[in-house]
């Protein structure tokens, strides 16, 4: 006896010092983030946006749906970093949406960080 396998698409998105670990199932589901569901882990609505922002763009939010487990930084960074694995998941999906979604800025990570603090100074650049 021999399972179908589940279709599965993997994207691994970073933001600050946020990491997510998104998988898109298809199917009609709730979007879970850390075992929670999004609108209960996402308290804003702007939070909720930009982590649905791939799906909604290529249409895909009926057919797909989002489990991610996200770590490190604040809740506003984690949504970007489910974002950009969202995104790259897609284009594992069908390669024709990367225009879109590049043109859209979503599959280009955020290289800002935090600046280190720098010795005899109170934070990176603020002297005593």
């Amino acid at each position: 006896m021999t399972m179908a396998k589940e279709t599965r698409y993997y994207g691994l998105g970073r933001r600050k010092s946020a990491v997510a670990q998104v998988i898109l199932k298809p199917g009609k589901a709730e979007h879970f983030v850390n075992q929670l569901p999004l609108i209960e882990y996402f308290s804003t609505v702007d939070m909720r946006t930009a982590a649905l922002s791939p799906l909604k763009l290529t249409s895909q939010e009926e057919e797909l749906f989002i489990q991610a487990k996200v770590k490190g930084g604040g809740k506003r960074s984690q949504a970007d970093a489910v974002k950009l694995g969202a995104a790259r998941a897609l284009v594992e999906l069908n390669e024709q949406w990367r225009k879109q979604l590049k043109d859209a800025g979503m599959l280009s990570r955020d290289p800002r960080v935090k600046e280190r603090k720098k010795p005899g100074l109170k934070r990176a650049r603020r002297a005593p």
